[in-house]
């Protein structure tokens, strides 16, 4: 059963963002509970790319997804991919997608992950270093390569694009590449290098080190499945598979499980849909990249990590109950031949999918509602490990009443 000792505000979701912001609140002096149906870290931030990627300032898609839709719809290892059985669920949140796509709602969407990237470096690098854990991330930037002449275009637009939203963004020759990645193929053409983005050597770990911190803080936490709730005037009752408990305020925070419990205790239908992402983890790669490198054409990302390179980076519309496709997973080692002077070992390579939490706007929804009696952190698309820090820092804002002008942008009450 729940503990039933007296709790300030639940906290609901274990993944990055959760655990985050039970930490932020537990240090204000706030008595925490956090409640997961899983140990912390086993969604959808266990298996994320592990890439800071602070210069992914754009939403998910432009309007050349029209274009793509029927090869999205046709091809089931393209890096973009809409399973045609989920398509009439999913076609309110892709018109609404479509919608956000033209300029004013854009540009609004592009300013909005903007202000949370740029806030995301010095959280992170804050939050790591007050429980003694900077290892853990290495500030060493990113790269996105090519290897196509007809690419060169395509890039130097994007960099152009970058440098129009003040993203730190270096256009590197094949030497340069060559030179600091040397296991990298030579026919590489040469790529952009962002210079103030990193790694996390081990995202999971990253999660059980913070949610050690919130324990030693005073944080409870509670194996559970939150099924409903309602608002009453003493704060807010949460009903779950372990019997119902009351708290003073809630923090929904349960990634892309967020819409159920919101709409329950707000009355507000919010469109939440999952990007289903895949990686592919290889045990026995150590030392073949200094730092994550993207291919441009072949839209995947590898990240080094301690226990080896992961590749991920293919996005899949299929909904919450479908079975994996861990086919998707392994194209992504058919996808890295070539990239290198000698081919990556799979040997031992472990698949993974997860859900990534995304709006049709591309941006999270972090607001203060309800009387303060529910807070709200979910939505954060790709970007939910990169935005994870600076998110705790703005719940720990709203817990305490104050908002500012940059935190209107996710408020809840713009669907």
């Amino acid at each position: 059963m729940l503990e039933t000792a007296e709790t300030d505000i639940a906290v609901v979701g274990a993944g990055i963002v959760g655990v985050a912001c039970a930490l932020q609140l537990a240090r204000q002096g706030r008595r925490v509970l956090l409640v997961d149906r899983q140990a912390p870290g086993q969604g959808a931030s266990y298996g994320n790319a592990g890439h800071l990627a602070t210069e992914q300032v754009f939403p998910i898609a432009d309007l050349s997804i029209l274009k793509r839709l029927p090869r999205m719809l046709l091809d089931p290892m393209g890096p973009l991919r809409l399973d045609w059985k989920y398509l009439p669920k999913a076609m309110p949140w892709f018109t609404r997608l479509l919608l956000n796509l033209r300029p004013a709602p854009f540009q609004r969407s592009v300013a909005g992950i903007r202000i949370l990237n740029e806030g995301s470096l010095g959280a992170w690098q804050r939050l790591l270093g007050s429980i003694g854990r900077s290892e853990l991330f290495q500030e060493d930037g990113s790269l996105l390569v090519f290897e196509k002449p007809e690419s060169r275009q395509a890039l130097e637009a994007l960099r152009a694009r970058m440098q129009q939203q003040a993203v730190p963004v270096d256009f590197w020759s094949a030497e340069a590449v060559h030179e600091a990645a040397p296991q990298l193929n030579p026919s590489l053409l040469g790529g952009l290098f962002f210079p103030k983005t990193g790694h996390f050597i081990d995202p999971y770990r990253v999660v059980c080190e913070l949610f050690e911190a919130a324990k030693a803080s005073g944080v409870r936490f509670a194996q559970a499945q939150i099924e409903g709730g309602r608002l009453h005037s003493g704060g807010v009752t949460l009903a779950s598979d372990q019997g119902t408990f009351n708290t003073r305020q809630v923090l929904i925070s349960c990634g892309a499980h967020s819409a159920k419990l919101t709409a329950a205790l707000t009355g507000k239908r919010v469109p939440l849909d999952t990007e289903r992402g895949y990686h592919l983890m290889l045990p026995g790669e150590h030392q073949r990249l200094p730092f994550a490198v993207t291919s441009l054409e072949r839209k995947f990302i590898m990240t080094p990590m301690a226990d080896g390179l992961r590749l991920a980076g293919t996005v899949e519309f299929a909904g919450l109950e479908a079975p994996p496709s861990m086919q998707r997973a392994w194209q992504l080692h058919h996808l890295s031949k070539g990239l290198f002077r000698q081919d990556l070992n799979a040997e031992g390579a472990t698949p993974w999918m997860g859900f990534r939490p995304s709006l049709p706007d591309s941006l999270p929804v972090i607001d203060r509602v309800c009387d303060g009696r529910v807070l709200l952190a979910f939505g954060h698309q790709h970007l939910g490990l990169t935005q994870a820090a600076v998110t705790a820092e703005w719940v720990g804002r709203l817990a305490e009443q104050a908002s500012g002008p940059e935190m209107g942008a996710y408020r809840l009450d713009r669907f």
